[in-house]
């Protein structure tokens, strides 16, 4: 990890970013599997809160510099791309490992970065409700690499999966599954954009057919650069006051990059992963409070 990717970050622990990050207040309006939810302990009218964040400006730095890396290694590799994004070298190499170890160091920065951002909703939480205890339900990376093991042919092969725009789904039994888990699966957490609902989902044994993969969010049917020439900051904002949700953001570019018209329709896409039993359905969150921004 370069000086200039730890510069980026050594002040930013502990905040949301731009972008679709956010920190969520919401409510839990329906509930699809009552044991699963139980076993979660999650409860109809229950008040949830979502974080989505992550490696800030270091790991942005850290794809920046071995982009640029991997751009000259591909040359000694005889590697062609259509994309400079898609620069990459063989995994064993100097390069890959160094980039995998680079990588690692970003997650864990997100990881750290999401528990500070947990303690300071806690410690907010007991002045208004000091009675009642927050505990995290779960914590997962999306837009990584990670080194899993499957069966391939008939043969147990180790393989780096790549889940862009993706995120882990294991079924119950899974090794990599924490032990509170064992018998139900890992809870999958599907974020909506502002002022659409988000999901959380159960890992299922068909998801091997991708992978023990499903989607990150709804996706974005609008580029940020259409969304900011076609909507309305203020209009959003009136929009999901009407809806009863309060938003607070640091730019009024960022609330129209992130409006809920810039985005697929969030139920359809849960609906459709449920249905191919990507992950199962296990409860809609909507939001009461979004705050976006630094």
């Amino acid at each position: 990890v370069s000086h200039k990717a730890k510069n980026r970050g050594q002040d930013q622990l502990g905040t949301l970013g731009s972008g679709n990050h956010f920190l969520e207040i919401q409510k839990v309006a329906e509930i699809f599997n009552e044991e699963i939810a139980q076993k979660m302990g999650i409860f109809k009218n229950q008040v949830t809160v979502m974080i989505h964040t992550g490696s800030r400006g270091l790991g942005h730095q850290v794809a920046t510099d071995y982009i640029q890396k991997m751009m000259q290694a591909m040359r000694r590799y005889n590697i062609n791309i259509p994309d400079r994004e898609l620069a990459c070298a063989p995994f064993n190499s100097d390069e890959g490992q160094s980039y995998f170890q680079a990588m690692c160091a970003a997650a864990n920065f997100a990881w750290a970065n999401r528990q500070m951002i947990s303690y300071y909703v806690r410690e907010a939480w007991k002045k208004i409700l000091p009675q009642d205890e927050l505990t995290i339900i779960y914590d997962v990376a999306h837009n990584i690499a990670k080194i899993e093991e499957y069966e391939i042919n008939g043969k147990k092969e180790k393989l780096i999966i790549h889940r862009k725009g993706s995120t882990r789904a294991f079924p119950a039994h899974h090794p990599e599954i924490p032990e509170k888990y064992k018998e139900m699966g890992q809870p999958v957490l599907i974020p909506g954009s502002m002022g659409t609902a988000s999901y959380i989902l159960i890992g299922n044994e068909k998801s091997r057919e991708s992978f023990y993969s499903t989607c990150h969010g709804a996706g974005r049917r609008m580029s940020r650069i259409a969304a900011t020439r076609n909507l309305s900051p203020q209009e959003i904002i009136n929009y999901l006051k009407n809806k009863g949700i309060l938003v607070k953001c640091e730019s009024l570019r960022g609330l129209a990059e992130e409006a809920p018209e810039a985005y697929k329709d969030i139920n359809e896409v849960v609906e459709i992963v449920h249905q191919s039993h990507l992950s199962l359905k296990v409860a809609k969150l909507v939001p009461l409070a979004v705050i976006k921004g630094e």
